[in-house]
């Protein structure tokens, strides 16, 4: 998830591996495994800020916070900004399950997505 945005971003910049991980001060190999989904995105706040910047993604820019979400999610994590909020806290894990169990289509996700956002 992480990996794959990452790399999608990097390869609409032309941005080699190497040259990607020589700005954002990575090895390449471990990164490989990143964006393989090998191992856990980087969660320090400073690191996926480098990681924006060299992909220019600017910040409260969905891709940002698209970022930010696909890294904590990757992590096994909450997204920061939703542990802010006490009433999406207390009925996240009711609609995660719910979600889980009725396991709805990729397409059907992102049309509940639209439908929330055009209500909000």
């Amino acid at each position: 998830m992480f990996g794959r945005f990452v790399k999608e971003k990097r390869l609409a910049l032309n941005l080699g591996l190497r040259e990607f991980c020589k700005q954002v001060r990575e090895d390449p190999s471990s990164w490989s495994k990143i964006e393989r989904g090998l191992i856990a995105p980087p969660q320090s706040i400073e690191k996926l800020n480098l990681i924006a910047k060299v992909l220019r993604l600017k910040k409260n820019q969905e891709d940002y916070v698209a970022l930010l979400d696909k890294a904590a999610v990757g992590a096994g994590k909450i997204p920061r900004d939703l542990l802010k909020d006490r009433e999406v806290l207390d009925i996240l894990p009711a609609f995660l399950r719910t979600v889980g169990s009725i396991k709805p289509s990729e397409q059907e996700l992102r049309s509940l997505i639209e439908t929330l956002r055009k209500e909000a």
